[in-house]
């Protein structure tokens, strides 16, 4: 009989091989060629010759009543487990194969297919355990009600995990390929794959972290797919002015001020604007403090904007403002508020930094002064 049964699975994996190799190079689909390529083939070459022995088994075996019923459950049970990986390996020839279509490629496929596997293996093991010791179905699902807690406190993960599945997958709140960011477990990248159990997300630094599915439901992340998909990506930094180093404007002052070509409109403007003010309300300008007048700090923010607003690399079509916050013990914060057209990481952090190298060399030519902490340090003696 085993001589008989190698040979059938001899001839049978043959067949199924080549026959399976010669139809995956004549298809257009890629679909074949992942079944071939998760030994689908091999599997069900496997399963062939095992039925022929479950079959000739009571025939063979009819003048051993003992022994024949152990071998044909020994049997049976290796015939769910080669049915189980059957359909496993057709299951990641479908994920593989659905991973390759765009619209399914950033779907956490993995999630489901694990579902569904585990409630085969549940069914298969169910059987298993019926066919080996005899137990009737109402009986099993007695012990399975009695033992439900232990059942539900091992498989806790699992069950929290398809849950978070679903609700992820419905609310669109992760996809894979979004970069997302979640301090609590330093995680800060591309999500590579969402499974029942897991996250895994590759940082920038080419680490992987793996975060529990259910995690994204319970706990607050930052997912950057709404900025990648926007036509710019903020630019929100301050600088820190010292107060001390802000003042009225002289008349001379002025006239050296006009000479940067940013300024020299808003200054004759707005200094128009300022005279006549003052000139129509009598006002005494014998000190500065009196009526209106341009400080070097407001003109200062002015020239940040204009020189915001003809930087090639911003977006003009969105929000762009130099603002100033609320005071600190360290002086005065002017945040830079506005968006750069290329989003992608290093360009992004290029454009940041050349404006704001423009911004630190521009302040002293504005009398103004930034904050700096200072630190007595003690030589050593």
């Amino acid at each position: 009989m085993g001589t008989i049964a190698y040979f059938i699975y001899i001839i049978f994996r043959f067949i199924l091989v080549t026959v399976m190799a010669v139809v995956a190079k004549k298809t257009k689909t890629k679909f074949d060629d992942l079944l071939i390529s998760n030994k689908t083939a091999k599997y069900i070459a496997n399963l062939i010759p095992l039925l022929f022995i479950y079959k000739v088994v009571p025939i063979i075996l009819q003048h051993f009543i003992y022994w024949r019923p152990i071998f044909e459950k020994l049997v049976g049970i290796y015939i769910v487990l080669l049915f189980l990986w059957i359909i496993r390996s057709v299951f990641n020839a479908l994920k593989d194969y659905l991973k390759q279509i765009p619209r399914y490629s950033d779907k956490p496929i993995d999630s489901y297919i694990q579902v569904i596997m585990i409630i085969l293996w549940v069914f298969g093991v169910t059987f298993m355990f019926m066919s080996l010791f005899a137990i009737d179905f109402t009986t099993l699902i007695g012990t399975f009600g009695a033992i439900s807690a232990i059942i539900l406190l091992i498989f806790r993960d699992t069950l929290l995990g398809f849950v978070a599945s679903i609700q992820v997958s419905v609310n669109d709140m992760v996809r894979i390929g979004d970069w997302i960011t979640m301090d609590k477990f330093g995680a800060d990248g591309d999500v590579i794959e969402i499974n029942l159990a897991t996250v895994k997300v590759r940082n920038f630094d080419n680490t992987t972290t793996t975060i529990p599915t259910y995690s994204l439901i319970s706990d607050s992340f930052r997912n950057w797919r709404g900025m990648l998909g926007s036509d710019g990506r903020r630019i929100k930094r301050y600088i820190l002015i010292k107060a001390e180093s802000i003042r009225f404007l002289k008349e001379e002052e002025l006239q050296e001020l006009r000479k940067i070509q940013l300024v020299t409109d808003y200054i004759d403007q707005r200094q128009n604007d300022i005279d006549k003010y003052n000139k129509s309300h009598q006002i005494d300008k014998s000190l500065l403090i009196n009526g209106r007048n341009m400080t070097n700090f407001g003109l200062f923010r002015k020239y940040i904007m204009q020189y915001l607003y003809h930087y090639p690399g911003l977006n003009r079509d969105m929000i762009m403002l130099c603002r100033q916050l609320q005071p600190t013990p360290q002086g005065i914060p002017l945040e830079i508020y506005t968006f750069s057209k290329d989003k992608r990481f290093e360009n992004y952090e290029y454009i940041m930094s050349d404006i704001f190298d423009h911004i630190f060399a521009s302040v002293p030519y504005f009398d103004l002064a930034l904050y700096e902490m200072v630190t007595d340090i003690n030589p050593a003696t």
